[in-house]
């Protein structure tokens, strides 16, 4: 075998073992989970702690940040969700059929309702104080951007909750210094790129979309309420009339799951076994992964919802780069813009794919992905006396993420790199019909070759094997009779 050859068989063998590593990519355990269970809280866990920043090259300093986040810790989506729970264990209550721990837990719910009621969907003194953190640590840790009376904009959905976030991150930054310049805004205009979604995504989504009909088969078998309903009712009959015991285990998982977010002393974990708060937790994560996520179900339809704020982003960094001056650019939404946003920009651990349900949390996870107050920040740097040297470091919740660019100096890109790999990205047109739905022809074969049609990556290492030998075969078979 000539060296030629061998050079070819070495290359075929390097890149199927390359499938296999890239396919590795466990992103958490179960067992992790259970260490800390309140990340089982999903799109609910409180903001988590913040990384520590690597310094910039020497020679950089910062001049611009880009920020998108998402707002802060808040009460649930509705008082509705508190009463539909309540009213089940007052009316067991009245008919004495709650156990000495079903009616514990009507007491907790008391006194959870006096703090929450009126206020489904409003922001929390503890989403307040998360947003205030952000922007004092952006502030001590870039604190050259903030020098002096730069002018900088805010912008945020029309959800109370969203300008509320915006106010008190902005707030913070002015108690640090009074001469910010910060222009607030949440109005319409901003909606096509902060809170956008196509009339194709729309329709995916629905309950009539094809990815429905497999979630609830997924979402009926992990909600086994028998064992919590038989340690908070003490009549199965009582239970098996007058209540519905799957809906109301995910009540008070969700109520369970918020108390991290208010500022009560209240718990209802000790009611749950930690596997159920981890299979009713991957029912939702199945929803935000196939929903708004990198889910390959869905070839890219919905990390396409981020293009017009990707675009935003990269437009707004141009025109600071060419301005020469000191700024930032806020922006203020929800967890289902910054999945997308998050996955398209394939920021580290956010755009894994799998096509198994039973192991998407293996892959995503939406409390790495879009915690409360979760934030993407582009952080900007300019050497000294060569202002177009332009260097960028991305953080996801102020922990430094890597990104598939290369660079020479991580966990710092070249913007000129990355904005051309973003450009790439947005430009990417859906050329294949699949399914009623459109993907481009490149990312077809990729899929094909990291998950599609394969349960594991010795599978796809052999795909590509023998994709790949079948390619060669004609070259092989020619040098072997030399």
């Amino acid at each position: 075998m000539n060296f030629r050859l061998k050079r070819i068989v070495f290359s075929t063998i390097l890149f199927a073992a390359s499938a296999v590593h890239t396919s590795s990519y466990a992103q958490a355990t179960r067992e992790e989970i259970f260490d800390n269970i309140a990340v089982t809280g999903g799109v609910y866990y409180a903001y988590p702690a913040p990384g520590v920043q690597t310094k910039a090259p020497k020679g950089y300093e910062p001049f611009y940040i880009s920020h998108f986040g998402r707002h802060g810790s808040r009460w649930l989506i509705s008082d509705e969700e508190y009463i539909r729970v309540m009213e089940v264990f007052e009316k067991a209550h009245q008919a004495g059929k709650l156990t000495p721990l079903g009616e514990d837990v009507r007491k907790r719910l008391a006194i959870v309702w006096a703090d929450a009621e009126g206020r489904g969907g409003d922001l929390s003194p503890v989403g307040v104080d998360q947003q205030r953190g952000i922007a004092e640590r952006m502030y001590q840790a870039f604190p050259e951007v903030f020098k002096g009376a730069p002018e900088m904009s805010a912008c945020a959905t029309l959800v109370i909750r969203c300008v509320l976030s915006m106010d008190a991150f902005c707030e913070r930054l002015k108690e640090f210094n009074p001469q910010l310049k910060i222009e607030r805004e949440s109005s319409n205009k901003y909606m096509p790129y902060l809170n956008f979604h196509t009339q194709e995504a729309m329709k995916f989504t629905s309950h009539k979309g094809p990815w429905y009909e497999e979630f609830r088969k997924f979402e009926k078998s992990h909600v086994r309420p028998e064992r919590l309903m038989n340690s908070l009712f003490s009549d199965k009959e009582f239970v098996h009339k007058r209540v519905n015991p799957e809906e109301l285990m995910r009540g008070l998982y969700a109520i369970a799951s918020d108390m991290q977010d208010v500022e009560q002393e209240v718990s209802f974990y000790d009611i749950f076994e930690k596997q159920e708060l981890f299979d009713i937790w991957q029912i939702h994560n199945y929803k935000n992964y196939v929903c708004d996520g990198p889910s390959p179900m869905t070839n890219g339809l919905m990390v396409a919802n981020a293009k017009p704020t990707l675009e935003n982003i990269i437009a707004a960094a141009d025109e600071a780069i060419a301005s020469g001056r000191n700024s930032a650019t806020f922006r203020f939404a929800h967890d289902g813009n910054i999945i997308p946003l998050a996955g398209l920009m394939k920021l580290e651990n956010c755009y894994n794919e799998e096509a198994d349900p039973d192991k998407f949390y293996q892959a995503w996870c939406n409390y790495k992905v879009a915690p409360m107050a979760g934030n993407i920040q582009l952080v900007f740097f300019r050497k000294k006396g060569s202002p177009e040297d332009v260097i960028v470091k991305l953080l996801l919740h102020e922990h430094e993420v890597s990104i598939p660019v290369k660079t020479d100096m991580a966990p710092f890109y070249h913007w000129q790199d990355v904005r051309a790999f973003y450009n790439c990205r947005q430009s990417a047109r859906q050329t294949v019909t699949y399914s009623s739905y459109s993907i481009p022809i490149a990312r077809f074969t990729f899929d094909f070759l990291s998950t599609r049609g394969a349960k594991n990556g010795v599978i796809r290492a052999i795909c590509v094997l023998y994709l790949l030998l079948f390619l060669f075969f004609p070259y092989f078979r020619i040098n072997l009779k030399k």
